[in-house]
């Protein structure tokens, strides 16, 4: 994985939602994001936190599957699944372009998981929690899997 200084296809894989939260996401293919609120009916939608959507790699999801887990996109409760990026290299307030409208600006790395989730239990790690990011949306739009992403100058 490599930070998005370069040329290389950044993509999303997945994009997931669901109904309640403290469960995994289910890969819905498109979804409309809403400017400083999140997903339309994703249960994490919030307009008061800074946390309105959350971003995993298909690269730290296969470091599960390695570990031999029947897992994929949504499993970690992500909203996106991206491929081709290494997440944490994106510095907290850098801005991404996702498809041709679409403005997120990154508000955090990783996450502290107060209660394990049962991928935790199931294999004693979960790569969320340290290979996670969250973003705010600054401008809204329809994403789909298959849409571009690439970072926005400063």
């Amino acid at each position: 994985m490599t930070g998005m200084d370069t040329t290389e296809n950044i993509v999303i894989k997945a994009v997931c939602i669901s109904a309640k939260t403290g469960m995994r996401k289910k890969n819905v293919g498109t979804a409309l994001l809403i400017e400083n609120y999140g997903i339309k009916n994703d249960a994490h939608a919030n307009s008061t936190t800074h946390r309105q959507v959350s971003l995993l790699a298909m690269e730290s999801i296969q470091k599960m599957k390695d570990m031999g887990l029947k897992v994929g996109p949504g499993d970690f409760a992500e909203n996106l699944t991206t491929e081709g990026v290494n997440l944490l290299q994106i510095p907290i307030g850098s801005k991404i372009k996702v498809g041709k409208e679409i403005i997120l600006e990154v508000t955090q790395h990783g996450k502290e998981c107060h209660t394990p989730c049962a991928i935790y239990y199931h294999s004693g790690t979960c790569v969320f929690p340290t290979e996670g990011i969250f973003v705010r949306i600054v401008k809204g739009g329809v994403i789909n899997a298959g849409d571009n992403i690439s970072k926005m100058e400063q």
